[in-house]
């Protein structure tokens, strides 16, 4: 079994009006990962920014980025710490 790690997913999205039905079918897909979301819009800006805090393994965030950084107009970064989460 792969180690779950604790770490922080950062999602910029462009123009979320045409976007962010897709963005929230990958949320609520990988939502088990999801501990925590915070969703802030500029609306001022065309942009909405998303920061989220997972749980989750390496390949399993890798493939939850991954789909999320293959929309158009979406920026992805993440980071995982090398604190291992407790099973």
């Amino acid at each position: 079994m792969m180690t779950k790690r604790i770490g922080v997913i950062g999602i910029v999205i462009d123009e979320p009006k045409h976007i962010s039905d897709k963005v929230n079918t990958l949320l609520s897909q990988y939502g088990s990962m999801i501990i925590g979301r915070m969703g802030i819009p500029r609306h001022d800006e065309n942009v909405g920014v998303i920061a989220l805090i997972i749980e989750g393994t390496t390949d399993d965030v890798g493939a939850f980025t991954g789909k999320l950084g293959n929309l158009p107009g979406v920026t992805v970064k993440s980071a995982l710490t090398a604190r291992k989460a407790t099973e």
